[in-house]
Formats: structure tokens, C-alpha cells, sequence
């Protein structure tokens, strides 16, 4: 009985160690894309083009791209609302200035670029896949769907808007204010020099 067990196992160890170094793999790729944004992004876009493609091409599959859209509207929220609400809990975690005196404070996003980056990728490649299963294209009448997509995401940005003003903060960098650090040590050691 034993000897069944242990054949299995040794069997299944094969498949699962290069399970194991097929992830790793994945992972170390994955986080030497990390510093690259814009040629992340471009990849993503890339993409998403081919995934509007596909499904242009088969005149099908809306109601995946509207489950898809709705998703990317949810990541966007994340994405541009900060860790700590201050509508929610205004005393706990860091707040945003709200005076010229008051300390600065970056802003610190719910859902990191990097992590909005990666799930926004993986939603078009996993819609993507769904796209080669009849199953899944649902007869709709697509133009429904889109506008009560477009009614959706205004009211959704108005509200997000709402709350940006409200608390003053900007979830981009566009806009502030950049401080100088020191001088760089090149400039200052070659007027040494003089």
C-alpha cells in the first residue's frame, strides 16, 4: 500500500516542481516589468486592442465586455480614491492637508499603480480567452448595454469627483508643486574644484 502512495507522489513531484519554476519564472519577470510603466502600459494596450478586435471581428461576446467594463470602472475607483477615507474614518491613519501650514502628506492610493496595472491586464487577457467559448456569448442588444455603461461610469466619476473636492486631493501628479532636493554631489564637487 505504501509503495501506491509513494509512486504517486514521486510522479506528481515532476509536474509540481516545474509547476514551481514556471511561476518563479513568471514572478521575476513580472517584477522586472515593475520600473518600466509606460512600456507596461503600451503592453496593455496592446492588448486591450487586440481583445476590441476579437470582438469586433465575431460581432459578439458584449456582454463579457460589459462584465469587463464594469470591472475596469471598479479598479478605476480603487485606483483613484485614497488608502484612508476620510468620510469614513477621519481620525485613524495619515490625513490630507487641508491648510497651506499643514504637513504634507503624499497621496497614498487603495489600489496601487502597479496592482491596477496588472489586474486591468489580466482582465482583458482572462475576456480575451472567454471570447474562444461559444458559452459565453450571451445574445444582448449591445447598445443598451453601452449606454447604461456610460450612465454608470458618470455618475460613478461625479461621485468620485464630488469626494476629490470635497477633501481636496489629487490622486495625479499633474499640477503640484515640485520641491528641489540638494544638489546633485557632480555639481557640487566640481566647484570644489575651481
Amino acid at each position: 500500500m505504501e509503495g501506491v502512495g509513494a509512486e504517486g507522489a514521486s510522479a506528481a513531484s515532476p509536474v509540481a516542481q516545474w509547476g514551481n519554476d514556471v511561476w518563479r519564472m513568471y514572478q521575476y519577470y513580472l517584477d522586472k516589468s515593475t520600473p518600466h510603466t509606460v512600456y507596461r502600459w503600451i503592453g496593455t494596450f496592446v492588448v486591450m486592442a487586440i481583445y476590441c478586435l476579437r470582438v469586433y471581428y465575431v460581432q459578439g461576446f458584449y456582454i463579457i465586455a460589459y462584465g469587463l467594463g464594469i470591472y475596469i470602472l471598479n479598479l478605476l475607483i480603487g485606483f483613484l480614491s485614497p488608502l484612508v477615507d476620510p468620510e469614513i474614518d477621519p481620525s485613524d491613519g495619515p490625513l490630507l492637508p487641508t491648510k497651506g501650514s499643514d504637513e504634507f502628506k503624499p497621496f497614498i492610493r487603495r489600489l496601487p499603480e502597479f496592482k491596477f496595472w496588472y489586474s486591468f491586464t489580466k482582465a482583458f487577457v482572462i475576456a480575451f480567452v472567454m471570447t474562444f467559448f461559444s458559452m459565453f456569448d450571451v445574445p444582448v442588444f449591445w447598445p443598451i448595454l453601452l449606454c447604461y455603461w456610460i450612465v454608470l461610469f458618470v455618475l460613478t466619476m461625479r461621485r468620485q469627483i464630488a469626494h476629490m473636492i470635497k477633501y481636496k486631493y489629487i490622486p495625479f501628479n499633474v499640477g503640484k508643486q515640485k520641491y528641489g532636493g540638494k544638489k546633485s554631489s557632480a555639481s557640487s564637487s566640481g566647484s570644489r574644484g575651481d
